[in-house]
């Protein structure tokens, strides 16, 4: 399966380019770094896993991309708390990473169901 395709893939690398975008002024680098980092992960992961043969390698990177996908989601919390993330831009964030966490899911249930068919 190309990654490329993935719509999963196509929102996380986006909502990654926003992070660095919307963040490159901040003055606070250790914040800015973090989150900046955990944003690319998520998409990264996916590739990885993705080029993976076995769909148990696949699941355990796109794993890997859910919780740095609530890693993201934690860190726009404080961000918003803190007044680093404007609350309307950190409310579309938070949506966003709920809407890839979900589709992470999706993809890992239906590679689990895909190895269980074959066992």
């Amino acid at each position: 399966m190309n990654f490329e395709k993935l719509q999963v893939w196509k929102k996380s690398a986006r909502l990654s380019a926003d992070l660095y975008l919307a963040l490159k002024e901040l003055r606070d680098f250790g914040f800015r770094d973090q989150i900046t980092r955990s944003g690319l992960s998520i998409p990264s992961n996916i590739a990885e896993g993705m080029s993976r043969f076995t769909n148990k390698d696949k699941r355990h990177f796109l794993v890997i991309a859910r919780g740095s996908c609530a890693e993201l989601r934690t860190q726009v919390y404080i961000g918003i708390e803190i007044g680093y993330i404007s609350e309307q831009q950190g409310r579309q964030w938070l949506q966003e990473t709920r809407d890839i966490s979900a589709m992470l899911h999706g993809l890992i249930t239906t590679l689990s169901d895909e190895q269980n068919a074959v066992s």
